[in-house]
């Protein structure tokens, strides 16, 4: 269990004891299931429904049923719902939208009817998982149409389709063969928010979809897409479908040892092949199933089957992966082989669409890079003046070829009031050009969610204290744990920015309070800049201000575990010649990293 899990208490928790308990056989595929019946268009409730499988749950109920019998009949445990495209935006190519609850409650009460009749007759229990496919829209791209919504009317999509699941009596909601990364986020936050208002929590279970390059559609990688999604709220995170299980192996073999979240991967059966204009899966019941159960022995806690699975592969799988057939359980005789147990690393990173970065580089420190700044550059002041955001790009990528890790971005003007939209346009434009992670840097809490309703990665919020007692702080912190996002925080609060190393302590300490104790964010979610002025102020008072900053970093590593330390470290020479510049900032830097 994670730390971020051991916060959440469940209405239906028996999903999660069981992956506890043994490794967890899912079923295999819907859609490859129903085209073995020929159904015509009157089995669809008539031509203009033809071939939506979804509405099936409604018009033909009783072929759903067999097909979670047949593979409940060879042991898996878990039926996925027949709801994949069963969100108010695809239903609404058959005019089904106003039907998204009724066809989500029913195919969920269908499938637990199915799943309790076998749970009486075996003693196993069995689990009914809220299959919840993709929009159809891909936020993270500039498409006129497919990236024509915003991350809460895509929240609100998904809602809609997790109502009428966890109504109809699901034990588990699976967001699957997910191609962009920013629309699971908004799903994972609109499925969240269903909970809370329903006053209900059921495991969530999360499935990206990569290629045969180990991508998803935008270039997102696992690591990626493991660091953004991991301080969301969910329970389960795994891959499906795309390709066969051979391709998966060095993405399974990340998460192993990365992810802190049990593990699911349901493959398809091979890489199709187009055969008569008909996608065919080519790999076998035998081969399947001996990759798949390999990876249990890695220590993966779920697998199944995708497309063109059917219940041969699922039954082959079962023996595979607990060394006896399906029905020498049945008969007592044997026991389900428990998980591996693993113990992963974790280390603090952000990330952007296509990479993750650590936070903590070794050798040497993190370094951010500043020039995307309308108060730190002129050049970029006068090019967000114009309205002219893709010169900004080439002062990016510089940044990072120079050996930036991170990219703060501050888009704030006096002689402008609309910030707001001016981050959410360079923050996509530099989310589809540059690998390396942003740090949003905000006067304005509001313009924080404005940046990250775009940004597919995880970022992090720069601009937090507690200047205004917890005025700004109540602002921040839902922001962040909306987005997954980290919070760096000044060591500044109603008495102005602390020039002792006790009270940057003290300032550390009560953010720190309030983010995990309030909000439920980590001690690893934190950044904290303890700020120094420059040594030629000349002023009696500011002589030792560097030194308390550096014992400042010191003493919050020291009592606030976990919480990373982040400085500016050229305003301590302010003032000063170029040349002594560079020295003083040299030394400054070196007792800093030494410091923490």
């Amino acid at each position: 269990m994670t730390q971020r899990h051991a916060q959440r208490t469940y209405t239906n928790r028996r999903y999660l004891d069981a992956i506890a308990d043994h490794v967890v056989i899912f079923d295999g595929a819907m859609g490859t299931s129903i085209q073995r019946y020929n159904l015509t268009a009157d089995d669809f409730g008539g031509e203009q429904y033809n071939g939506c499988n979804d509405y099936l749950v409604l018009t033909r109920p009783d072929v759903i049923a067999e097909i979670h019998a047949s593979f409940l009949a060879v042991g898996a445990e878990a039926v996925e719902t027949c709801t994949f495209r069963s969100n108010p935006l695809t239903l609404r190519e058959y005019g089904l939208q106003d039907k998204t609850y009724d066809i989500n409650y029913a195919a969920a009460k269908l499938a637990r009817g199915v799943c309790d009749s076998f749970e009486r007759e075996t003693g196993i229990p069995r689990f009914v998982a809220g299959s919840i496919g993709p929009s159809g829209k891909l936020p993270s791209g500039n498409d006129p149409d497919l990236s024509n919504i915003t991350f809460d009317e895509l929240a609100d999509v998904f809602y809609a389709q997790a109502k009428g699941l966890v109504e109809g009596g699901c034990d588990v909601l699976l967001i699957e063969t997910s191609q962009d990364i920013l629309e699971v986020k908004a799903a994972v936050y609109g499925i969240n928010r269903l909970f809370a208002d329903l006053n209900v929590r059921i495991p969530l279970q999360v499935q990206v979809t990569l290629d045969t390059t180990g991508r998803m559609l935008f270039g997102t990688d696992i690591a990626s897409a493991l660091t953004t999604l991991e301080p969301l709220q969910l329970d389960v995170i795994g891959l499906n479908c795309s390709t066969g299980p051979e391709y998966m192996r060095e993405p399974v073999k990340y998460l192993v040892e990365n992810s802190p979240y049990p593990i699911s991967i349901l493959p398809n059966a091979g890489l199709p092949i187009n055969v008569d204009g008909e996608a065919v899966y080519p790999m076998e019941p035998d081969p399947f199933s001996e990759m798949v159960a390999e990876f249990t022995r890695w220590g993966v806690g779920v697998v199944g089957g995708c497309c063109g699975t059917r219940p041969e592969h699922i039954g082959k799988l079962y023996a595979q992966v607990h060394g006896h057939s399906y029905e020498e359980e049945i008969a007592g005789r044997a026991k389900r082989r428990p998980p591996i147990v693993r113990q992963p690393e974790t280390v603090a990173k952000a990330s952007s669409n296509m990479r993750a970065v650590s936070m903590i580089q070794n050798p040497g420190p993190t370094m951010i890079g500043e020039r995307i700044s309308t108060q730190g550059s002129r050049k970029v002041k006068q090019l967000i003046l114009a309205d002219d955001y893709d010169s900004v790009i080439p002062i990016a990528v510089q940044q990072v070829d120079s050996g930036a890790h991170m990219l703060d971005v501050l888009v704030a003007l006096t002689e402008r009031a609309d910030e707001a939209e001016q981050m959410k346009i360079l923050v996509k434009k530099l989310s589809m050009a540059v690998e390396t992670p942003l740090i949003i840097d905000v006067t304005d809490p509001p313009v924080a969610e404005a940046a990250l309703s775009v940004y597919p990665g995880r970022a992090i919020i720069n601009g937090n204290n507690l200047e205004n007692g917890r005025e700004r702080i109540d602002k921040v912190l839902p922001i962040a744990r909306k987005y997954g996002a980290g919070v760096l925080s000044m060591t500044i609060d109603e008495e102005g920015m602390a020039h002792t190393r006790d009270k940057k302590l003290a300032i550390a300490q009560r953010i720190t309070d309030i983010a995990v104790n309030e909000y439920g964010l980590l001690p690893e979610d934190l950044v904290f800049d303890t700020l120094t002025f420059p040594l030629t102020t000349g002023q009696a008072e500011l002589r030792n201000d560097a030194i308390e900053t550096l014992e400042g970093i010191r003493l919050i590593k020291q009592h606030i575990p976990g919480v990373l330390t982040a400085l500016g470290v050229s305003n301590v020479s302010f003032g000063i010649t170029p040349a002594a510049r560079g020295v003083l900032n040299s030394v400054f830097l070196y007792h800093a990293v030494q410091a923490g």
